[in-house]
């Protein structure tokens, strides 16, 4: 199965994509983990895609495809959580070609539906451990112990890419960039949009109920999605 997670940032996809990707034993793709990894390790792609990313601006279709094709071809059989990844139309195409090279498609698409508002709020509030990477919320993630990571004990900062500035661009890049991707999904019948707003738990079991509506129907009739 591959299902793709679209969402505007702070929507919460990393998130709960992680979260179901380990109850049901799927691989978690997420291509901002795969970039924060090549920027740390200082690597040319890296470096590239760090100008961009300090900018708030998305980083090259090219650059983008190029790391999901290498980690894919690792293991092209697993079940895939998309996360971050198509982004816009020419990536849907790029991945569509991508899958055709082992028979694959994408099986269904889950839309983290957010008020930009809210959106805005999120990012604003968000840290990350600079010890281990480990991502918080102020707002709906926080640490237990204020300016403390839960899982080492380092310090937690605001994230340098979540300035206010920076969230407000990244949110109109994603809604012009992003959502036309919900109706390429929607007429090929395998959106379903499930609001992100509220309880973290809410939010993921509407993804798990949409999930399951997948899981039936392939059961039931051996298609994918549609």
């Amino acid at each position: 199965m591959i299902a793709v997670v679209l969402g505007a940032p702070g929507s919460g996809k990393g998130t709960q994509s992680r979260l179901l990707s380990e109850k049901h034993h799927l691989s978690h793709v997420a291509t901002g983990d795969i970039l924060r990894s090549e920027i740390a390790m200082g690597t040319a792609l890296g470096r590239q895609a760090d100008g961009y990313v300090k900018k708030g601006q998305l980083v090259p279709d090219e650059l983008v495809t190029a790391m999901l094709a290498s980690r894919i071809e690792r293991a092209p059989n697993d079940d895939y959580f998309l996360d971050g990844f198509p982004r816009n139309l020419r990536q849907a195409e790029e991945l569509d070609k991508l899958l055709k090279r082992w028979d694959g498609r994408v099986d269904t698409a889950l839309f983290l539906s957010l008020p930009a508002a809210e959106a805005l709020k999120r990012l604003s509030a968000r840290q990350i451990c600079a010890k281990c990477g480990a991502v918080y919320n102020a707002v709906t993630k926080p640490v237990r112990k204020p300016g403390v990571c839960d899982a080492c004990g380092g310090d937690v900062v605001a994230r340098g890419d979540d300035a206010k500035e920076t969230a407000v661009r990244r949110i109109a890049v994603y809604e012009k960039e992003t959502t036309p991707l919900l109706d390429h999904y929607r007429r090929r019948g395998i959106l379903r949009e499930i609001d992100a707003a509220g309880d973290p738990i809410r939010v993921s079991r509407a993804m798990e109920a949409a999930l399951a509506d997948f899981w039936d129907h392939r059961d039931g009739d051996g298609s994918g999605g549609t």
